[in-house]
Parts: C-alpha cells; sequence; structure tokens
C-alpha cells in the first residue's frame, strides 16, 4: 500500500509542483509587456500593456535624437534550470509531465511483468520452455492481437480503443494475482515439472501443466508489444504537435527509462518484505509477493487511464485556444485506414523499410540467443522463487540505470558522428561483450563448480544488461530517425508492421532454432556452442544491413533537405516581392 501511495502522489504532484515552479521563476524573471513613449527631452514613459501569455513579448519605444523616432525591440523570458533542461515552456509543463509519467507508469507496468513472468516460468517450467512459449503460444497470440487491433483501429475512435487495448490486461492481471494464483495446486497438474530425462518434450509438456504461468507469459509478451509501441506513442503521436515533438520526445526516454529503476526497487522491497514476513514458507512468502505486486500493478494502470484522459483535455483545450494550429488541421482531416494485409503488401515494396525491418529482426535474434542462455543460467543460481525475483529486480534497476547513462552519451555520439556510427554501437556492443559470456559458458565448467556458475551470471548479466541499455538509448532512437525521411504513408503504414511483427517474428525464428538445439543436446547450456555460431552469423549480417541502411538514409536526408532549402528560397522569393509590392502601394 505504501509503495502504491508513493506510485500517485509522484504522478498527481509532479506536474502540478514542476508547472508552478517553473510559472513562478518566469512570472519573476521575465519583463512585463511594456510601452515606452518618448518625450521632447528624450526621456521616456513607460506603460504597461496586455499580451498573450504564450508571446510574452515587450514593444519599446526609445527616445532618441529624434523626437516620434520609434524602435521595436522583442525580448522572450527567461528559463530556469529545470525548463532549460527540459526545452520545455511554463504553458507546456502540464502536458508534458502528464505524458512523462504515463510513459512512466507504462514501462513500470512492463517491468514488473517482465520479471514476475520470468519467475513463474523458469522456476517452474525451466528456461528451455520459455523457447517453446514464444513459438507456440505468443506469436499467434500476436498475430491474433493485431488482427483483432486492426479491425478495431477501423471502426472505433482512437480514445475508446486505447480503452478496449487496456482493460482486458488489467482484467486479466487482476484475476491472476487475486483469484487464480492462490488456486494454482487445484488448477495445475498434480504431477509437478517433467525432467529432460524424463520425456524428449518435457519442456513443451511442462507448458502445458502449469497452463495459468504460461498463459501469464503470453499475456505480458503481449502487453509489451502493445503498451509503449502502440499505446503510448499512438497517443503522443496524436496529441503532440510537430515542433513540441522534437523537444519533449528526449525528454520523454529520460524520465520514462527510470521506470526499470523504480520497478527493480519495489520487486527487491516486496521480494524481502514477503521473505521476513514469511520466513517459514517460501512458496507463502512468494504468493504474498505476487498479491501485493498485482495491487501495485492495478494502482499504475489505474494512473495511466487518469493521465490518458487528462493529457486529451490539455489537447482539446489547445484546439479550443488556437483553432488553427497546424495540429488543429490535422487532426480534423481523415485518417487513411488500411488492413493488416495491405500494411504487409505496402512493406513488401520498400527495399528501404525492408532494411529497417531486418534490423529489428536481428536485434530480437541476437537477444534470444543469449538472454535465455543467461536465464538457465540464473535458475541454477538462484532456485527459490523469491530469491529469482529480487535478483531480476536488482537486474532491472541496474538497467534503468545504465540505459539513462547511455542515452545521455549515445545523444552525442549520434550527433557528433552521425546515425550510422549511433546504429552501429548497438550490435558492435553486443558482439563484444558476448565473446567473454559464450567462452565462459562454454569452457567455464559452470555445471560442477559454483564459483564458475555464479561468475557466468554475473558476466552474463553485463552483456544483458549494457545490450539492453544500448537498445533503449541507441538502436530506439536511431530506428526512429530512419524513418524521418519518408514520406507520411510509408511512416504509418510500414511503422506496425515493423514495430510489432518484426520484432515478434526474430524472436520466434530464434526460439525455433533453440527449439532444436534443446532437442539435440539436452538443454540450451549444452548447445551453447551452437547457439554462438549462429549469434555471430546474425551480428555480422545485421552489421552490413545497417551500413546499406546508412548510405540510403544519407541519400534521402540529403534529397530531403534540398527539397527544403527550394521550398525556402521560394519562400523568401516570395516575401521579398510581396514586400516590394507593399512598399510600391505604399
Amino acid at each position: 500500500l505504501r509503495i502504491l501511495l508513493h506510485i500517485c502522489a509522484f504522478s498527481l504532484y509532479s506536474a502540478k509542483f514542476a508547472s508552478s515552479l517553473i510559472q513562478s521563476d518566469t512570472n519573476e524573471k521575465s519583463r512585463s509587456p511594456s510601452l515606452k513613449i518618448p518625450k521632447n527631452d528624450g526621456k521616456s514613459e513607460k506603460i504597461l500593456i496586455e499580451s498573450s501569455p504564450l508571446e510574452k513579448k515587450s514593444l519599446e519605444f526609445r527616445g532618441g535624437s529624434k523626437a516620434g523616432e520609434i524602435v521595436p525591440s522583442f525580448s522572450s523570458p527567461k528559463r530556469n534550470f529545470l525548463s532549460h533542461f527540459l526545452n520545455v515552456e511554463a504553458h507546456e509543463f502540464p502536458k508534458f509531465m502528464t505524458m512523462a509519467v504515463m510513459m512512466f507508469s507504462i514501462i513500470y507496468i512492463f517491468t514488473l511483468t517482465r520479471d514476475t513472468k520470468d519467475t513463474l516460468v523458469v522456476t517452474n517450467c525451466g528456461a528451455e520452455s520459455i523457447a517453446f512459449l514464444k513459438v507456440y503460444g505468443v506469436v499467434p497470440a500476436a498475430a491474433l492481437f493485431m488482427l483483432m487491433y486492426n479491425f478495431c483501429s477501423n471502426h472505433v475512435s482512437s480514445r475508446l480503443l486505447f480503452h478496449m487495448t487496456i482493460l482486458p490486461f488489467f482484467l486479466f492481471y487482476g484475476v491472476f494475482g487475486l483469484v487464480l494464483y492462490p488456486l494454482r495446486d487445484r488448477l495445475h497438474h498434480p504431477g509437478g515439472a517433467l525432467k529432460a530425462e524424463d520425456h524428449p518434450l518435457a519442456y513443451l509438456i511442462n507448458c502445458g501443466r502449469f497452463w495459468m504461468f504460461s498463459l501469464y507469459y503470453i499475456v505480458s509478451e503481449l502487453w509489451g508489444s502493445a503498451g509503449i509501441p502502440l499505446l503510448f506513442w499512438t497517443c503522443a503521436n496524436e496529441v503532440t504537435p510537430i515542433k513540441q515533438a522534437k523537444r519533449f520526445y528526449i525528454g520523454f526516454g529520460l524520465l520514462g527509462n527510470l521506470a526499470p529503476v523504480a520497478s527493480g526497487l519495489t520487486m527487491v522491497y516486496v521480494a524481502k518484505k514477503s521473505k521476513l514476513f514469511n520466513s517459514s514458507s517460501n512458496e507463502m512468502a512468494f504468493a504474498n509477493s505476487i498479491k501485493v505486486l498485482t495491487l501495485v500493478l492495478l494502482g499504475a494502470g489505474v494512473i495511466t487511464v487518469a493521465l490518458y484522459e487528462y493529457v486529451h483535455k490539455l489537447y482539446q483545450k489547445e484546439l479550443k485556444d488556437d483553432p488553427l494550429s497546424e495540429h488543429a488541421t490535422l487532426a480534423r482531416q481523415p485518417k487513411e485506414k488500411m488492413g493488416l494485409l495491405e500494411s504487409f503488401k505496402f512493406l513488401s515494396k520498400s527495399k528501404y523499410l525492408g532494411h529497417i525491418g531486418l534490423m529489428v529482426l536481428s536485434y530480437g535474434l541476437c537477444m534470444e540467443f543469449t538472454e535465455l542462455m543467461w536465464k538457465a543460467i540464473v535458475r541454477k543460481a538462484f532456485s527459490e522463487k523469491n530469491e529469482y525475483m529480487a535478483f531480476m529486480g536488482r537486474y532491472s534497476q541496474t538497467v534503468g540505470y545504465a540505459t539513462t547513462m547511455v542515452m545521455l552519451l549515445g545523444t552525442q555520439l549520434v550527433h557528433r558522428f552521425g546515425w550510422e556510427l549511433g546504429a552501429l554501437m548497438t550490435p558492435l556492443m553486443m558482439g563484444l561483450l558476448a565473446i567473454p559470456f559464450f567462452c565462459y559458458t562454454i569452457f567455464g565448467n559452470v555445471e560442477a563448480s559454483r564459483a564458475a556458475l555464479m561468475k557466468a551470471v554475473y558476466i552474463g548479466a553485463v552483456q544483458n544488461i549494457l545490450s539492453k541499455a544500448t537498445k533503449y538509448a541507441l538502436f530506439d532512437p536511431t530506428k526512429e530517425m530512419a524513418y524521418i525521411p519518408l514520406d507520411q504513408a510509408s511512416k504509418v503504414k510500414g511503422k506496425a508492421a515493423i514495430d510489432v511483427l518484426g520484432a515478434r517474428l526474430g524472436k520466434s525464428m530464434g526460439a525455433f532454432a533453440q527449439q532444436a538445439i534443446v532437442l539435440l543436446s539436452g538443454s540450451v547450456i549444452n548447445g551453447a556452442p551452437s547457439l554462438a555460431v549462429l549469434f555471430v552469423l546474425v551480428i555480422g549480417m545485421w552489421s552490413s544491413n545497417v551500413v546499406s541502411l546508412g548510405r540510403e538514409f544519407r541519400q534521402k536526408t540529403e534529397e530531403a533537405s534540398r527539397d527544403a532549402k527550394l521550398k525556402a528560397e521560394m519562400e523568401m522569393k516570395l516575401s521579398r516581392a510581396s514586400k516590394r509590392r507593399f512598399k510600391f502601394l505604399k
């Protein structure tokens, strides 16, 4: 309850406090709009005039050598450190903080459910079961979800679509944590989990025996695809004009990626307290942890829905105050809607979009080859569920810290050295970090030595943490930048297919490969040499694809720059012609 109250207080208080802080600072530092009327003695008299709060400019008429000579001057209000750091004006801060806390809340929920699903499946079914779940559970569910989402998007409004998408997730999480999990012993197979030597398909059978945990894993994977890519960014693109988006989106990433830190702290705290109050039974302690985390998760879901409604109220107010703005005009235009099959047809016709899709596919394959093997090693090191959950909480916390640091450095890297180097940093970083991890797993004798096992755990943790940090800080921004030179139709139609099903396809192909390796070698750890070879091949394909995409990105950017320059020159010529015509008429 205390954690839930902290989340609510932060979301409700931060926007109001920060807005009032910047507003008061701006009011103190900015000069009031004034009109100075010169007198014959060279002095001037100052009269206050009313002005729009958005402009806050002053118009001065200075007395000079000649009486009546006027010289206009404009000045903008000063901004304090917080406003300057986030590059947000005072009147924009409520909207910015509402969107940032909304992103924080969605990522917070995603991190909680990700660590919980891994704990449930890995500790009961085995880490190798994840490969079967992703192929036979997540992929069909993702395809069905996209068909339903695409159908609903063509028939209902965006606000109703948001509620229709988000409410089933939290309904399931509430029923699972408060109703189904306490009845797990009655609903699951009484025989428990099978071992690899008991049956060739033991890990697939375990998914069916622990069907509730498998269902939780599938739903949480869908939330990872629906939360930020669909729900948040659809809302952000809808309510944020282009001029604001260029300044807001970087701040969203900086504040939103602090959510894994908060989620990790929450999981560690809950696991520790549950263990303290239920020291006699590890199973009872973990059951209490699930209940508490479910309540926290539902509270974060309520906050997300409330913030969504509030930001739309701010958006409607902006449209009402400035009905002739560019964003208001776009909002009144009917949006083109298309089916999923049409999206794939459009994607197959574009070589440029194919390169972007191959980037997403390669990342999914590389993460699948390393992350699943690392989770199997962690499962051997931390056999109790609460210990495993606490370790994953610390892992998520460290991912949040690392992402924030790499994001601050990554923006300067892309700005100074260009898009291509920024996009290449992710495959290069993942490849270099995977070398010691694979070598230690293959030659370190982790099956026999506890010390070697713990070293493999922490070497793999460093590899996974920095891989995810570079993904969030460099891979995602450079991928989004690659869409900028495209026309609007390519952005909308190609992005939906790439972001949702592109990542799923990469993980599914990786899961298929791991299934074959598990069936042939008995476990994913025994198949580490084969995974290492596949990993190196994918890294090479990924790097080559980035170089090709970078070449096309430069060409398209130069073409767009030339078009913008010609347009600006034409507008300047028209402006000069209109000025000459006005002067002639005067």
